[in-house]
This record gives structure tokens, sequence and C-alpha cells, in this order.
């Protein structure tokens, strides 16, 4: 069986780290090894001593000075929305009959679907990221094409065919009937095919009627083992509109609390304008809520408030997104960037190794992966992103007079983009040089 032996300065997280100097929250090897076999890693640690174990004809590969960390995890993606990224002027309700659902009607074409499955996750192994949690269209070839194209990759994706019966255009509504049905048969066809998890997907309460949210939660009491994933308290109008089309819920959050769709592996995405009843019912059932700095910016929505749910009496799971195309960019790089900024706006700073373990074992937390993704322990499966702080002019001017790992990580979340990413390894295989051939 052959070995792959990676060399380069590692780091990977074991818990939150509570301060700049919780070196415990770490493990940090300034000369790494990395042994993976059989697309695992078997041997970590100091390079010396996992050499030892590589054993006879292992392929080396030399990737010092750069960092050796984790494969980002981007919680909340639409994979159908390439074509919307950098579409001007609107607010989330705007935005989706403007620009999100038109564009989305075009994946009933199968064959645009597996085009567009292809350029993303290209884009996204460009950009260091190897898990996203992601929404297909409401058309069941969309989701098929995309996971097909994830297997192949033998990348650890969650995904599922959005399910939507009101308020949208005819080309991209299903029925309750048809929802259900084909996320079923999707189940069946994908869910724990090699690497792939299916997410039950009701897009979000205005787009699905109470006869379809109670197939959701069908769905859910069936399969308690898929994931969830849906919108909450985005925007203001958002929020307004739910109230006025479920007039029986004491608020946004019991929506989907009526139809039994808060849990652990429960996904919302935004979660800007909670009440604390709502944060509440998220912490006690252990739903994620999941932040996506750049698409709140962009589309003026509003601030999560990380610190304040990650500190409260009852603390919510975060995770952490591009939620591309509201979100501007499709690196975890950048979104940590702004988040950052989002989090400073709010009273609180975030530091930068507490950024690294979001994107990593963070996520991987949030997303109930985290014995499979997100660290570089052994037995895990070899996600693995190479990262260049000296990568463009800039960065190398500022690595002239960095003295510390905290300010290399800063620096790469501050500065990085998709140039930053040297090599991506899925599954132990070199998967971004794959893109330049």
């Amino acid at each position: 069986m052959t070995s792959t032996l990676l060399r380069g300065r590692t780091l990977s997280f074991v818990r939150w780290p509570q301060t700049i100097d919780d070196h415990s929250a770490w493990r940090y090897e300034e000369d790494g090894g990395l042994l993976i076999r059989d697309g695992r890693i078997v041997a970590a640690g100091a390079y010396t001593q996992v050499e030892k174990q590589a054993g006879e004809g292992a392929k080396k590969i030399d990737h010092r000075p750069h960092l050796l960390l984790p494969g980002f995890i981007d919680a909340h993606v639409h994979f159908p929305q390439m074509q919307v990224i950098a579409s001007y002027g609107a607010e989330l309700l705007d935005w989706l009959n403007t620009y999100t659902f038109p564009e989305e009607t075009k994946f009933a074409n199968a064959q645009h679907g597996r085009r567009i499955a292809r350029l993303f996750l290209d884009e996204m192994v460009r950009h260091g990221t190897t898990t996203v949690a992601a929404y297909c269209s409401v058309h069941k070839a969309s989701a098929e094409a995309f996971f097909a194209e994830s297997h192949d990759r033998n990348m650890l994706n969650i995904a599922g065919k959005v399910m939507m019966d009101r308020n949208a255009p005819d080309g991209v509504l299903d029925t309750p009937q048809s929802g259900y049905d084909d996320s079923k048969a999707l189940i069946r066809e994908w869910h724990g095919k090699g690497r792939q998890h299916y997410a039950i997907t009701p897009r979000f309460a205005i787009t699905s009627s109470p006869q379809q949210m109670e197939m959701a939660g069908a769905l859910c009491r069936e399969h308690p083992d898929l994931h969830m994933q849906t919108h909450l308290s985005e925007n203001h109008a958002e929020i307004a509109l739910t109230q006025d089309l479920y007039p029986r819920s004491r608020d946004y959050t019991d929506v989907y609390e009526h139809y039994g769709l808060l849990g652990k592996k429960s996904l919302f995405g935004h979660c800007i304008h909670l009440s604390e009843r709502e944060a509440d019912a998220l912490s006690e059932t252990g739903s994620v809520a999941v932040f996506c700095p750049t698409s709140n910016l962009f589309l003026g929505s509003g601030l999560f408030d990380y610190q304040r749910f990650r500190h409260r009496e009852k603390p919510i799971r975060i995770a952490a997104a591009t939620d591309v195309g509201g979100g501007t960019n499709y690196s975890m790089l950048r979104t940590m960037d702004e988040g950052y900024k989002v989090i400073a706006l709010n009273g609180e700073k975030l530091n930068p190794f507490q950024s690294f373990w979001q994107i990593t074992r963070g996520n991987a937390e949030a997303l109930s992966v985290a014995d499979k993704i997100g660290t570089l322990d052994e037995g895990t499966d070899a996600d693995i992103v190479v990262l260049d702080a000296r990568a463009t002019p800039a960065m190398r001017l500022r690595m002239e007079t960095v003295e510390t790992l905290a300010q290399e990580l800063f620096l790469l979340q501050t500065l990085g983009d998709d140039r930053a990413v040297r090599e991506v390894y899925v599954a132990g295989r070199a998967a971004k040089t794959d893109l330049a051939i």
C-alpha cells in the first residue's frame, strides 16, 4: 500500500482557544510530518518521528516553510449561485426575486447543473475548502449533479435539494409531495455513498407552505441521522413576512420548532435578529447558527453577535460560511477577515487562533463530522490545506516583520486569498495541482 509523507509546519486544534496564549488548545510542529495511507492520516507529529513509521517506498513531499492545516470547511453555500455573486443593489427578498430565482431556473437543465457543479467544486478547492454544506436548486437533477461531482473527487460534502413550493416563480417550485419524494430518492441514492451526506433542505419558511414544512419534518423523523439546513432571521422584512405567513407562531424560530426541525444536526443560516427566546430554543436543542459575514454586510442584513452567542448563559453552537452568492468571496480566509470586522463592530475581537479553529475543527464540530475531518488527528480523513504566508508581494513585505505564529495567521486571514493556498489534499490526493493541468 503506497504511503505519502508530508513535511511542513503543522497546526491543528484540540479545542476552542480561550486566548492568544492558550497554547494547549492547539498542536503546532515547526518541523511536522503527516503520514497518509489509504486516504487517512495514520501518523502525525514531529517529522523525525513520523518518518520512522513511513517505511520504504513512501512518497515524500516537502512543503516547508509553509503551514499545513486541516482543509477549510464552509457551513452554508449555494452552489447554483455562482453566476449571481457580485450582483448589484438588493436586499434579501429583492435579491432572491431579481437574481437568485431566475438563475436557479436554469438548473432544470441537467447539463448546466453538471457544469456548475464542476466549476463550483474547482473553486472550493482552489480556495482551500475541502468540505461544504451546500444548497442545490429545487431540481432533483441539480443535487444529482452535485453529488456525482463530489463523489468523483472523493470529497466529504453535505448537500440537499431545496424544497420550496410557494412565493417564487414556477420554474423553481416543487410540491409538498414531489419535494418529499425527490428528497427520499436522493437520500437512498447518495447518503452514505462514499463520503456523501444528505441534508434535508427546506429553503426557508417563506417559500415553504405549512404542508411542505410537515413533509420536511417527516423526513427529519424518518432520517434522524441526516442534517437539516435552512435560513433564519436574516432580514427584518423576511421576519415580518414569515410572521404574516405563520400568524400562529410565537416568532420565526417557532415555525421551525413547530415542525420538528431543530436539533443537533440542524443548520440555520444567518440568525442575526434573534430574540432571547429564539436563542434559548437554538441552544436547548443544540441547533447551529451559521455566521455568514460577507453576505450579511453585502446585503445590509445586520451584524451577527458572535461573541454574545458564544458566551451567553445558554450558548449557541456556531459555524461560519461564505454564503456565496449572497456572500462575496469563496474564500474562508476572506470570510474570517470580514467576520473579524463584524465582531469588532459589536465591541469584541476574535484572535487569529480562534478564527482558524472556527474554519477547521470548529466547523467540523458544528457539522457533527469532527470524527472524520477538521483536525490532523491520526485516523481522520487526510483533507489538508497548505498555506503560504508570502504568496503575494504585499504579504512577503509584511512577513519581514512577523515574529509569531499568531501574527502569521492574522496576516493570512487579513491579506490571504486563493493565492495563499499552495496545495490542497482531498482524502490524501493532491487536488489543487489538478486544476492547473
